[in-house]
């Protein structure tokens, strides 16, 4: 059995402990915002919190966060940094499918998180292995600019 804190709860899960842990978030957790992409690594599609650090769970062993905190798109809206991402993710227009989105916003929060007001060259060094590939990195860009400077952040 591993104990995982997922959006504030605790979750058993019977798995081997090689199991990803996006495969538990989706499949055993039916938390489906979490998406499958590459499998690799590579694409950002499946990007979760571990501890507060963006991190990409298609290759994460699930046995390896054992007693760490995951937060997932579905309680990035707990967070301060997360409401703020996804209210300005609406008012930039960023998504266009959508699919990229869960882990391009959950990168974006884990940067706001550790840098409330990021450069340009901040933000593309936190997204970079995000891949979009309807292309809307500029509407991305802005959203996070607009996110840093929302009064969501301010004392939090």
């Amino acid at each position: 059995m591993v104990k995982l804190l997922i959006n504030g709860k605790t979750r058993e899960f019977d798995l081997a402990d090689d199991v990803p842990l996006l495969w538990a978030l989706r499949d055993e957790a039916h938390m489906t915002g979490t998406k499958f992409g590459c499998g690799m690594g590579l694409c950002g599609a499946c990007t979760v919190h571990v501890d507060g650090v963006a991190t990409r769970s298609c290759l994460l062993p699930i046995a390896s966060v054992s007693g760490k905190k995951v937060t997932t798109i579905e309680g990035a809206a707990s967070l301060p940094a997360g409401r703020a991402v996804q209210a300005a993710w609406l008012a930039k227009e960023v998504v266009q499918c959508g699919y990229c989105q869960s882990g391009q916003i959950m990168s974006a929060t884990a940067l706001l998180l550790q840098n409330r007001n990021p450069s340009d060259s901040d933000i593309d060094a936190a997204m970079s292995g995000n891949v979009c590939r309807c292309g809307t990195y500029q509407r991305i860009r802005e959203a996070i600019k607009e996110a840093a400077a929302s009064p969501l952040l301010k004392g939090a």
